[in-house]
């Protein structure tokens, strides 16, 4: 104890320093935009490095859950090719001979930092802006949807998954095409809240919640969850529904990040 308080009266003055160098520092990222977001970008920078070298190591003990959602999708995927329909013979036929273009392209990543148990949680994933990624752009997994890029590096990028108190998601009933939207109370991470529903059509419980398309960030038709409980607001004609959360937040590997590529045009209008 002694030898501490010596140290501490012989660099008094140079420990006094770097505590007011902190200070100012602090001030500044937070009295100033310009200064906080480049302060962001660095920090995400540094711990993104760190947390995809820790991730290299981790990762393995995931793999067995990851190949069973992954031959889950593979199995989806496979159900939409031509091959699994039957073909029925036709004397006539129509074709339709017209131009499409891509709208959405699909980037995957890996998750290399998550939370899920927090009021305001966040994913780090290990691609950024070199590869393509930008704000905005809509985020879902092999199970449906996770959340939002909210910021980007040179090599990494931060998402606002559905576990956020600041985040809101148009979605819809799959069955009955009602619209409304969705909220996390910040509890439980394996459920969450859909508001604002309709209560002209019956609801039952395990009916569907999927994607809306209205935001112009998800494509339609992504799985969301699944009723748990309806509710209806006296007097209000809605609905507010408690919902199972079809993504396992807490077993979450790999995502993959949507490009809209059409997006600035609808956004435009």
């Amino acid at each position: 104890m002694r030898t501490l308080i010596e140290f501490l009266k012989r660099n008094n003055h140079v420990l006094l320093f770097l505590l007011l160098e902190v200070l100012a520092v602090v001030m500044m990222v937070h009295n100033s935009y310009y200064q906080g977001s480049k302060m962001l970008a660095w920090s995400n920078g540094i711990a993104g490095r760190w947390y995809s070298g820790v991730h290299s190591v981790t990762g393995y003990f995931g793999l067995k859950h990851e190949n069973e959602a992954l031959a889950e999708e593979n199995a989806q995927l496979r159900a939409q090719l031509a091959s699994s329909y039957i073909s029925y013979d036709q004397r006539e036929f129509v074709w339709n001979d017209t131009v499409y273009k891509q709208q959405f392209y699909y980037h995957k990543a890996s998750v290399i930092k998550k939370s899920w148990r927090q009021q305001d949680n966040m994913i780090m994933v290990n691609i950024g802006h070199n590869q393509g990624i930008r704000r905005d752009m809509a985020v879902i997994c092999a199970q449906g949807i996770v959340g939002i890029v909210v910021n980007t590096t040179d090599n990494f990028s931060s998402i606002m998954p559905v576990l956020h108190s600041n985040s809101e998601n148009s979605v819809k009933i799959k069955r009955t095409g009602s619209n409304g939207t969705l909220r996390w109370d910040g509890t439980d991470y394996r459920y969450a809240t859909v508001m604002d529903i309709p209560s002209t059509h019956k609801l039952y419980k395990n009916d569907t919640i999927i994607t809306s398309g209205l935001a112009n960030d998800f494509p339609e038709g992504i799985v969301v969850g699944y009723v748990t409980n309806v509710h209806t607001k006296q007097g209000s004609g809605f609905y507010d529904l408690r919902i199972r959360l079809s993504t396992d937040f807490n077993r979450l590997d790999n995502v993959y990040i949507i490009e809209n590529r059409f997006k600035e045009e609808q956004d435009q209008l």
